[in-house]
């Protein structure tokens, strides 16, 4: 289990999550190898394969609410690959989830370069 400042995490959620008009309700990390989240994957979504993150998403038109599994093996991979901290990596991932909650998908090479850019200004408001 990485370290986690749980509240400096949670006012940055917070702020993220106010910027699409929600507050934050229920958001459940569930940290996990990519075995687990392999399971996961096949056995709600029906995909065999491996993952980041999976977001089920519980949210009501104001608050959001979910279950986030997040798979640290791959996140630990994803960091070495694109040369970032695990650390940064991980707050991506974090942030990947709640903007799934808000309803951004990234399906499409045109949605998936929107959440990015979205996570990239969700990101800068990490140290705010």
């Amino acid at each position: 289990m990485p370290p986690i400042e749980e509240a400096k995490v949670r006012s940055w959620i917070t702020r993220v999550a106010a910027g699409y008009g929600f507050a934050v309700g229920e958001i459940h990390y569930i940290f996990c190898d990519d075995a687990r989240i392999l399971e996961v994957n096949k056995q709600f979504l029906g995909h065999d394969y491996y993952t980041d993150i999976i977001t089920f998403d519980y949210t009501t038109p104001s608050r959001l609410n979910g279950d986030i599994y997040i798979s640290l093996d791959t996140v630990r991979t994803n960091a070495e690959q694109v040369g970032v901290s695990f650390d940064e990596e991980l707050r991506r991932i974090l942030i990947h989830g709640v903007l799934h909650l808000t309803g951004q998908a990234d399906k499409t090479p045109e949605t998936k370069a929107v959440m990015t850019e979205k996570e990239n200004k969700a990101l800068a408001k990490w140290c705010q």
